[in-house]
This record gives C-alpha cells, sequence and structure tokens, in this order.
C-alpha cells in the first residue's frame, strides 16, 4: 500500500515537472494562427503582419490557417476545441469574439468562456459615408430625415449581423428614427450600390474600404462611429459629438484557447505586444486606418466582456436573430 502511494505521488511530481519543463521550453516548435476569415481579408492580412515580428522574437514560425466560415465561427470553434498548450492562437474580431454569442442561438462555442485572451492588434471605426451629391451633409441630417419621415432612408451594410448593420441598428435606438436595412454580401456590393445611387443612401462602413473613396471624392463622410475622431480623418466628426453614447469600433485582438498556462501567455502577449508597438507596424496599421492596440491579457478581457454585453442589449432591443 505504502509503495503504491509512493509511486503514485512520484508519478504525480514528474508530470508536474514534465509540465513545468514543456512550458520553459516553449516554444519549441511552429504556432498555428487560426484566421476565421477567407484569405487576403483584414484579420488575414494583420496575422500575418504581426506574426513576421514576433515569430523572430519567439525564435520559432506561425502557420496561418484560414478557416472561413459561419461568421467567424467555423474557426473558432476549431481554436476553442485545440488543447491549450500554446501552439494554436487565433484572430478574433467584434462578430466572432463579442456580437455572435447574442446573434445565433446555438453557437458551439462560448467567446469568453472557451478563450484566453491575449492582446489588442487594433481597432477601426466604421464611418457614415453618402454619395458626394447626397443631401444628407452632416449627422444631423440624417437624424432629422430619419425621425421625420421614417423609412425613406436605406442603410446598406455587408449582410445581416455585421458591424454595419448593427451600426445603423444602435444609431435607430438611440435617435428614435427609422431607417430600412438593405443587406449585401460584402462591402464592394454595398459601397458600389451607395455610389450607384441604386437601393442604398448611407452606409456605416469600416473605414478602410470607404477611405479611398472618401479621399477620392466619391463619398462624403459625415461622422465616424468611435467616441472620438479618427487620427485617418481629423476633420470628419465623431457621431458621438452630436449622439451621446454612440461609440462603436470593429476590431481585431489575439486569443488562445482557454487554460494556457500562464507563464505561456504571459511570453506569447509580451512578444504580440511588442509587435504591434513596434513603429513599422504602427505605421502600417495607422495607414490601413487601424488605431493599433497593445492591450494586456486582462485589458482585453475586460474590454470583451463589455462588448459582448453592450451587442447583447443592441441585438435583444433590435429582435435580430440569425439561424
Amino acid at each position: 500500500m505504502h509503495r503504491r502511494i509512493l509511486l503514485g505521488a512520484f508519478a504525480t511530481l514528474l508530470a508536474a515537472g514534465t509540465a513545468v519543463h514543456a512550458q520553459a521550453q516553449w516554444p519549441a516548435k511552429p504556432i498555428t494562427y487560426i484566421v476565421p476569415f477567407g484569405a487576403g481579408g483584414t484579420t488575414d492580412v494583420l496575422a500575418r503582419l504581426v506574426t513576421q515580428k514576433a515569430g523572430p522574437a519567439l525564435g520559432t514560425s506561425f502557420v496561418i490557417e484560414n478557416k472561413p466560415g459561419a461568421g467567424g465561427g467555423m474557426g473558432s470553434d476549431f481554436t476553442a476545441k485545440a488543447a491549450p498548450d500554446g501552439y494554436t492562437i487565433q484572430g478574433g474580431t467584434i462578430s466572432s469574439h463579442a456580437i455572435n454569442v447574442s446573434l445565433y442561438p446555438k453557437l458551439p462555442y462560448d467567446p469568453v468562456k472557451n478563450f484566453t485572451p491575449i492582446t489588442m492588434i487594433g481597432s477601426m471605426p466604421n464611418i457614415l459615408v453618402v454619395r458626394a451629391d447626397s443631401p444628407y451633409r452632416s449627422v444631423q441630417d440624417v437624424i432629422a430625415a430619419a425621425k421625420a419621415k421614417p423609412g425613406t432612408i436605406n442603410f446598406a451594410s455587408s449582410g445581416n449581423g455585421t458591424s454595419q448593420h448593427l451600426s445603423g441598428v444602435f444609431f435607430e435606438q438611440l435617435t428614435g428614427g427609422k431607417m430600412v436595412h438593405v443587406p449585401y454580401k460584402s462591402s464592394a456590393e454595398s459601397l458600389t450600390a451607395l455610389m450607384s445611387g441604386q437601393g442604398a443612401d448611407i452606409i456605416f462602413e469600416n473605414l478602410a474600404p470607404a477611405l479611398p473613396h472618401i479621399q477620392a471624392g466619391k463619398l462624403r463622410a459625415l461622422g465616424v462611429t468611435s467616441a472620438k475622431r479618427s487620427s485617418s480623418l481629423p476633420e470628419v466628426p465623431a457621431i458621438a459629438e452630436v449622439l451621446p453614447g454612440f461609440d462603436i469600433v470593429s476590431w481585431q485582438a489575439i486569443f488562445a484557447p482557454a487554460g494556457v498556462p500562464k507563464p505561456v501567455v504571459d511570453k506569447l502577449a509580451g512578444e504580440m505586444i511588442k509587435a504591434v508597438n513596434d513603429p513599422e507596424i504602427k505605421a502600417k496599421l495607422v495607414a490601413q486606418g487601424i488605431e493599433p492596440g497593445g492591450m494586456s491579457p486582462a485589458e482585453l478581457a475586460a474590454f470583451q466582456k463589455s462588448e459582448v454585453e453592450k451587442w447583447a442589449r443592441v441585438i435583444k432591443a433590435g429582435n435580430i436573430r440569425m439561424e
């Protein structure tokens, strides 16, 4: 009996020692970075950007795997079920890690309980845009028309449940106005519809795809959805200057599965934060209309929690559901 107890205790100590050794040696092989969207999108581009800096610093390489589907849900579910050893991480967004949990009644993962926050790469406001020849010249003009003539303004988006769609819903909720949502399959399609005058009067578009059209004079920017003005377009007011409480940003962050050992999380987060704060990378982010991040894991956890709660309220009040 005593021999069995001693052997059991020895096995436990051996396993603990092996785990500690493995953590100390991490990373000992390439790290898989899951992108839950298609190649070439913002999440994919940012993954490749930050890992080019973080890989050499960590003494390893990153393998980018695109797993698109279900608004980021397919890749996120894969990461949630991966081994919590620090060798699988992913790019998480406002959709996959804040909105979807309230939007989809049968989401196969919990964006908070099933993940370990690493850091924020950056955030980007949406921007309320109209055609250059539009009669709407300010946020106040849109609010007045939506309240005085309910249902006469068509606001386009890149799909139901996207941040563009929910920006419009939140705008309606805070102003008491009423608009008509016209969903498209992508930002390219919705922007084309707006600029051609076919089916769209306004869009709360992501800043990056809208910026070239604003700079070319094809679109007029009325307001950004972040609480403060964007450094990319400092002359454009924040909608919050007219509509207090209106604060929406699309964000890009890094998550790992729940249960990754703290020493691994700290080491990974440390190098990812350094990468985000690298002057060259920061310049590239700003050029795309992205405000560089660099949050600590604890800061990202608190931010994510507030985002989940905010969008749950907006989605419930708007009675929005996706199957």
